[in-house]
């Protein structure tokens, strides 16, 4: 199936950048986030990711980018931080809020925007492969390992099967 013929892509304005007047470094940020699956022995399982800096459990998330949708920009990031390939899904599964550390004194509130990515394989060579582990869980043990209350219930409620609906 080609992108072009793909019924589930949405095709809508390019976001243009959104300039804030007095906005502060301390405002809150949007980030993409992708909760990549498989399914085996007909159960999910979900792909979770250490983050570079504690080594805590995460999911792949990174900034909007330009002429990406939101679906395919998470993609990319899990591309770049695991190594996965597969197809990214526009359905907006929920979001959750975190803290993003850009340097040792310095955060930033962001808000990240999950979307569901069917993980058809994975590469052993990707960008950040010697920064990060990658593992394999139940939807239920991967939101007991992340730390962010509503991405917890998003792993814990997550069924690919809603996604075809």
């Amino acid at each position: 199936m080609t992108e072009k013929s793909d019924p589930m892509a949405i095709e809508g304005p390019k976001q243009l950048p959104i300039l804030l007047k007095g906005a502060r470094k301390t405002d809150v940020r949007s980030q993409f986030a992708a909760l990549c699956y498989r399914i085996r022995k007909g159960e999910p399982e979900v792909l979770l990711i250490t983050s570079r800096g504690s080594q805590r459990w995460i999911i792949p998330k990174g900034w909007p980018m330009a002429e990406k949708t939101p679906a395919k920009a998470a993609l990319q990031e899990a591309w770049e931080e695991a190594g996965v390939k597969g197809r990214a899904f526009d359905r907006c599964l929920g979001l959750f809020s975190y803290t993003k550390d850009i340097s040792k004194t310095e955060s930033l509130p962001c808000v990240a925007l999950v979307y569901p990515v069917l993980v058809t394989s994975l590469e052993k060579n990707f960008p950040e492969k010697g920064e990060r582990r990658r593992k394999w869980f139940s939807p239920k043990k991967a939101a007991g390992k992340v730390a962010e209350p509503e991405l917890k219930k998003i792993l814990k409620t997550f069924d690919p099967r809603l996604l075809d609906s």
